[in-house]
């Protein structure tokens, strides 16, 4: 009893340090590619649409990666169908909440991409229907992630808006760069360890309460991983730059439904051949998604009134899954 009672702190620690390792390093490795975006004189679409994207889904893709490597792509799944939730949802909710104003979303850009957005974040969950989301799967998200970054960067025109560019010492400014490429290459290793801290946490606690890791994915790891983009997120309206929430948070869903689990789909395909771990998921899912595409399209905008809607979706979410958990024990008792 003593010693499960040990094993069971031991990994709510660890869990506890990759989460934070995870948001710090995620945080780290953001700051470090907007400096090294601002040496570039990369526009701003690109920073915004491209580079916080896949800085964002650092965390889901080595989480993925890992947890191919335990033969356990499930987990993968589990995160990035919960995190979809959390970034249609609490992000932007949290985002205009500590802002001083709504989010806008008037350009074509990003209302044309709030289409895309939901199609990718609920195609997933379409193509493992069957119970598998084998390498033909993979094959097709990978697809629809190319042919989306085809269509991205296809319009000259949104590129004209340099981020940051001044250079006042180019000597200092690129020793800043070689630093700053030396901070990415650290960010990384760290989250690759968090990665693995988190895999073998979510094993534990999945073994010791009888739940499935497509479960302990979408309630626990996807809430970890999603940290880094919700704190851009919250950065960026207190800072006034809201130009750049919705880009960030539409990739952020994008790049982790397409790229990553078609690689982690490539890799080991993903076997689900129960589906009620995902059921309330997939309802909220969808229901997240239908409400933010409404909410971006009415007035072109996301006002607080709409954020405190969006929020309640995630708490609402979350408490009927814990109900769920909690009516299972007690029929696993009787």
């Amino acid at each position: 009893m003593f010693l499960a009672d040990h094993m069971f702190w031991f990994y709510i620690i660890i869990f506890a340090i990759s989460c934070s390792v995870l948001f710090w390093a995620g945080s780290f490795l953001v700051g470090a590619l907007m400096r090294i975006a601002k040496f570039l004189g990369w526009k701003e679409f690109v920073v915004a649409f491209f580079v916080m994207a896949f800085a964002g889904v650092v965390p889901n893709f080595f989480v993925g990666i890992d947890a191919t490597f335990h033969q356990i792509p499930q987990l993968s799944f589990g995160d990035i169908v919960g995190g979809n939730i959390i970034d249609l949802t609490l992000a932007v909710a949290l985002a205009v909440l500590a802002g001083r104003a709504s989010i806008p979303a008037r350009s074509r850009l990003v209302q044309t991409s709030s289409f895309f957005t939901i199609v990718v974040a609920i195609l997933p969950l379409l193509l493992i229907l069957d119970g598998t989301l084998g390498r033909s799967d993979g094959i097709v998200l990978i697809t629809v992630f190319f042919f989306y970054i085809f269509w991205l960067f296809s319009k000259e025109e949104r590129f004209k808006k340099v981020y940051e560019s001044n250079k006042d010492d180019i000597v200092k400014d690129f020793k800043k760069f070689l630093k700053d490429l030396g901070s990415v290459l650290l960010a990384l290793v760290l989250l690759l360890a968090a990665a693995e801290g988190m895999v073998l946490s979510a094993v534990f606690f999945a073994q010791s309460f009888g739940l499935s890791l497509a479960l302990i994915g979408i309630l626990i790891v996807s809430l970890g991983n999603a940290l880094p983009e919700i704190y851009f997120a919250v950065a960026s309206a207190r800072k006034g730059e809201t130009w750049m929430i919705l880009g960030n948070l539409m990739g952020s869903i994008i790049v982790p439904a397409t790229l990553v689990l078609g690689i982690v789909a490539l890799l080991c395909p993903i076997k689900i051949p129960d589906f009620s771990p995902f059921a309330i998921g997939r309802a909220f899912l969808i229901i997240s998604a239908l409400f933010f595409l409404f909410f971006v399209h009415t007035d072109r905008k996301i006002t607080k009134k709409e954020a405190l809607f969006l929020l309640g979706i995630y708490i609402l979410f979350v408490l009927i899954e814990l109900m769920c958990l909690r009516n299972t024990d007690s029929l696993s008792l009787l």
